[in-house]
C-alpha cells in the first residue's frame, strides 16, 4: 500500500475542524442563554498561567492545519502571529476559512509535497523537514494538542460537551 500524504491529513483535520466549527457553535448558544457564563470571560480561559487562552488555542488548530499546508507549499512555515478571535463568532470564521481552505486543495497538488524540503521558522529557530515529516510529526500532534486543550478548557467550564461532540462526523464505511 502506497502512503497517501493527503490521506493522512486533511481528512483528519477536516474531521476534527468541522466537530470544533460544531461544538463552539453548540458553545456559544449554551453561553447565549446563561446569564452566568461569559463569552469574554471564556474566550480568554486557561487550563494554567502559563497556557494559551481558548481563542489562542483554537485558532492553533487553523494554524497547524490551513497554515501547516500553505507552509508546505512555500517551502516555510512559521507561526501564525496576527491578532486572535474575541469572540465564538470569529473562532468559527476561523476554523470555517480553514475548512474551505482544505475541502479546496486538489490531492494530487498535497501529494507533490512528498519529500518537498521545507522548515519551520520561529525567531532564531529553523527547523529542517520534509513536508511529510512536518505535517505528520509537528502539525498534526500539535492540532490536536491545541484541539484537545481548547475543549479541555470549555469542559472544564462546565460546557455541555462529550466525546461524540469532540470527535465529530467518523469516517465509518456504510455497512454491506
Amino acid at each position: 500500500m502506497t502512503f497517501s500524504l493527503y490521506d493522512a491529513t486533511v481528512p483528519v483535520f477536516l474531521q476534527s475542524l468541522h466537530a470544533t466549527h460544531g461544538w463552539l457553535a453548540k458553545v456559544a448558544d449554551v453561553v447565549a442563554s446563561d446569564e452566568n457564563l461569559s463569552e469574554a470571560e471564556l474566550i480568554e480561559a486557561k487550563l494554567s498561567a502559563d497556557m494559551f487562552p481558548l481563542n489562542r488555542q483554537l485558532r492553533a488548530c487553523a494554524m497547524h492545519s490551513q497554515g501547516a499546508l500553505e507552509g508546505c507549499f512555500k517551502g516555510v512555515f512559521s507561526p501564525d502571529l496576527s491578532p486572535h478571535p474575541e469572540t465564538f463568532v470569529g473562532l468559527r470564521e476561523r476554523i470555517a476559512e480553514a475548512i474551505a481552505y482544505l475541502e479546496a486543495l486538489d490531492r494530487n497538488a498535497v501529494e507533490g509535497l512528498l519529500d518537498k524540503p521545507m522548515r519551520f521558522e520561529f525567531r532564531d529557530t529553523r527547523w529542517p523537514f520534509l513536508a511529510q515529516d512536518f505535517l505528520t510529526g509537528f502539525s498534526l500532534p500539535n492540532f490536536f494538542f491545541h484541539t484537545t486543550t481548547g475543549y479541555a478548557i470549555l469542559r472544564h467550564h462546565g460546557l455541555p460537551l462529550g466525546k461524540r461532540d469532540y470527535l465529530g462526523a467518523l469516517p465509518m464505511q456504510p455497512e454491506a
